[in-house]
Order: structure tokens, then C-alpha cells, then sequence
């Protein structure tokens, strides 16, 4: 039997992130007005332009697939969205492509999807790219459409009456009820959360890998290169912020813990990043960032639908070669709710504030598009652990449904 084959990040990029909503072209956030076609090409653009940087001999041609993940495949992100995208972005036309849905899941799935192929010889590297335009298709678009239309759409008996995206808060609650949060354990995480994120900003880090989008509307030209989703007063005021995030209602329960706050915002994004087998790297004389030694994915009940992860993670460490979580020295949760980030904290012996925990700050500070999500977290956690020449990071991330996905990577 041939041996597997080691697989390696080559560079990882995203978009910069825009506050979305469901009102399309006229909402207010600063990429509102963009294509998703559009926004996804010029970040896969972006990537290879940096990778052409970095060696004279790499071919696109030799990409085997590109691979994206996308949620709400109906609009501008359907008719496999990473096809448009990649001949946009005026990758040769002979590159394979495909769109992946696993929900919340979906841009790591890409990941691990292309993983799978390179180490069992099925190329020599891959694009895995992911968007969410979610001010144009938001959270169920594709559901609802053919529920308004009267066609017989069938969901599990937990979901018939509320609908899949609705109960994501309300499994929320149960976990912090089932786990004791507090209202303030919750903020406090969110506000850690953002000031993360916000002293990443101020560093200087996420510039670093964030692809500048242009674009015109209405006559104007817009260069879109920083995230609007931070909120300064986390890090300048934090008590004044915690007041904040207090007055915030609980909308899942009455007088419950999970609130705006405390959870992932609603955005437009997208994401990319080139694997490649350690020996094509070598080849082209390109430095890997790491390599990838376990991925899982793993299903549950639907509710509650966010502990998923930990199955994943448990199967992706052992896949790893034995890993455990004294190991990892970046733990990236992703931050769909602080809820279930506590849980995950509890269920592997770390504490929620564990400054190894998304250390540029997560989904309640940035934001969550869904498609994208998996891959701009994973680019968050590569960028650091070399940032800190550390060893090993896992990923964790939650989706609809009662899925869970890991990730763990190692340094080479």
C-alpha cells in the first residue's frame, strides 16, 4: 500500500469583513454593495498573486481542484459558486471546481476535503477557498425560499416548527444552563473576544494577510482592506463596554444568558488558502506554514447542536498521532456562541480564558460568514502559531444540524 502523503499550507488570506444584515444592496456595511463571485475571486486572486511572489515555478494549472465552502447556495452563490469565482479570478480553466456545504462547517470541510485528496496522491495541491454574502443570502435563504414557494420541504421533528437557524440560540441557552454559565461569564468571554481582536488590529497582524477589495458603486470607488466589525471601547473601556453588552435582551429566552453580545455577528467575508503535498512545496522551494496531521468530523443530535466539536476534536487528536490539548499551543474555538466555547473549555480541562484560546479574537469580535468562517479562523490560528513559533493547534468549529469538524496542524 503507498505510503500517504504529507500535506502542507502553502500562505492563507481573507477579506477584509463587512456588518451585513438581510436588507441586500441598500444595507449600510462596506461590502453590502459587492458581488460574492466578485469578493471570492479577488481573494483567491490575492492568494496565488502572493504565492507567484514567493516562486517563480508555480503553475496554477497544476491545482487539481478548487474546493469552496458556501452555506446558502442560492443567488449570486449558487450554480457552484466556485466556478464563476475561479475563472473570474482568471485561474486556468483546465482547475477543477466544486462547492461544499456543511453548514457552519463548510470552509474547514473544504480543508479537510482537499487534505484527503492530496495525501492519498489525488494531485499535488489544491485551492480551498470559502464566502458568505450574507446582507444578499441570508442564514436558511435556500430553505425558506422553497418553504414561502409551498414546495414539501421536509426538516427532523425538532426542527418543523422553529426552523434549523433559529434554534442555534436556543440550544445556546440549554448549554449554559446545563453548564452553569452566568450572564457575565458569557460577556466577559465576548468582550475578551474583542479585545483580542482588537489588538491584533491596532499590531498590525491582520493586515498582513487581508487581500484589499475594490470595487464602484454609484460612481464611487471603494477600496474595502479593514474590518469594521471591531468595537475599540472593548479594549479602551472595558467596564464601560460590559455595561454595554448588560443591557443587551436575550432574545433566545426570557431572562436568559445569550445575547448579541455573546455571540457570532452576522457578515460578508470570504477566504483562501493553497495546500500542497510537502514534496511539490519543496520542489517549488516554498516554506510551508505548517502541516496537517488530523482532521474529524463528527455528528449528534440535533438539539442541543453545538457540542459536536469535542467528538471531532477527540477523533482528529488521535488521528494526529495521540495529541491532547496540553499539546496545542493555539486552541481555536469558533466562536458561534460563547456558550459552547465554555463547554469545550470544561469538556478538555482548559479554562475559557486561556490565552491560548483564539488569540487574535473570534467570530463575536470579527464575525461568522458562514461559508467563509472555517477558513479565515484556520488562517487566524496558522498566522499566529508561526507568529509565536509554536508547535501544534487544533480547530474546532460547531455547525447546524448537530455536526462538529477539527483540524489539527504542527508546525514543520
Amino acid at each position: 500500500m503507498a505510503k500517504l502523503k504529507e500535506v502542507v499550507v502553502v500562505d492563507v488570506v481573507r477579506s477584509a469583513i463587512g456588518k451585513s444584515g438581510s436588507k441586500g444592496m441598500e444595507k449600510n456595511g462596506q461590502l453590502c454593495q459587492a458581488s460574492a463571485q466578485d469578493l471570492l475571486a479577488n481573494t483567491m486572486r490575492g492568494l496565488l498573486d502572493r504565492v507567484h511572489a514567493k516562486s517563480s515555478g508555480f503553475d496554477e494549472r497544476d491545482i487539481e481542484d478548487c474546493i469552496v465552502g458556501c452555506v446558502c447556495q442560492v443567488g449570486e452563490q449558487g450554480t457552484n459558486i466556485a466556478r464563476p469565482a475561479m475563472l473570474l479570478a482568471d485561474i486556468p480553466a483546465t482547475v477543477s471546481s466544486c462547492t461544499v456545504n456543511q453548514y457552519c462547517n463548510s470552509g474547514l470541510k473544504a480543508i479537510n476535503f482537499a487534505t484527503s485528496e492530496l495525501r492519498c496522491g489525488n494531485g499535488e495541491m489544491m485551492l480551498c477557498s470559502g464566502v458568505e454574502m450574507m446582507s444578499h443570502c441570508g442564514m436558511g435563504a435556500d430553505v425558506n425560499a422553497a418553504i414561502a414557494a409551498g414546495l414539501p420541504v421536509r426538516l427532523s421533528q425538532n426542527f418543523e416548527k422553529t426552523g434549523m437557524t433559529v434554534m442555534q440560540g436556543p440550544c445556546a441557552e440549554i448549554i449554559s444552563e446545563d453548564e452553569g454559565h452566568t450572564r457575565e461569564q458569557l460577556d466577559r468571554f465576548g468582550q475578551w473576544s474583542m479585545q483580542k481582536a482588537v489588538e491584533a488590529q491596532r499590531k498590525g497582524w491582520f493586515a498582513d494577510y487581508i487581500i484589499p477589495y475594490e470595487f464602484e458603486w454609484e460612481g464611487e470607488k471603494k477600496i474595502i482592506d479593514t474590518d469594521e466589525t471591531l468595537r475599540e471601547k472593548a479594549a479602551d473601556d472595558p467596564e464601560g463596554f460590559m455595561a454595554d453588552l448588560a443591557k443587551l435582551r436575550t432574545p433566545f429566552k426570557e431572562n436568559g444568558v445569550v445575547t448579541a453580545g455573546n455571540s457570532s455577528q452576522i457578515v460578508d467575508g470570504a477566504s483562501a488558502v493553497l495546500l500542497m503535498t510537502a514534496d511539490k512545496a519543496e520542489a517549488l522551494g516554498l516554506e510551508p506554514m505548517a502541516k496537517i496531521t488530523g482532521t474529524a468530523t463528527a455528528g449528534s443530535a440535533p438539539v442541543p447542536m453545538l457540542l459536536t466539536p469535542i467528538d471531532a476534536v477527540k477523533t482528529a487528536f488521535a488521528r494526529a498521532g495521540g495529541k491532547t490539548m496540553d499539546d496545542m499551543d493555539v486552541i481555536e474555538p469558533n466562536e458561534a456562541f460563547a456558550s459552547p466555547c465554555l463547554a469545550f473549555a470544561n469538556a478538555f480541562g482548559y479554562t475559557y480564558d486561556d490565552p491560548r484560546v483564539n488569540p487574535t479574537g473570534g467570530a463575536i469580535a470579527l464575525g461568522h460568514p458562514l461559508g467563509a468562517s472555517g477558513i479565515i479562523y484556520f488562517g487566524e490560528m496558522i498566522h499566529h502559531l508561526n507568529r509565536i513559533n509554536g508547535k501544534a493547534a487544533v480547530q474546532m468549529m460547531c455547525g447546524g444540524g448537530g455536526l462538529g469538524i477539527a483540524t489539527v496542524v504542527e508546525a514543520v
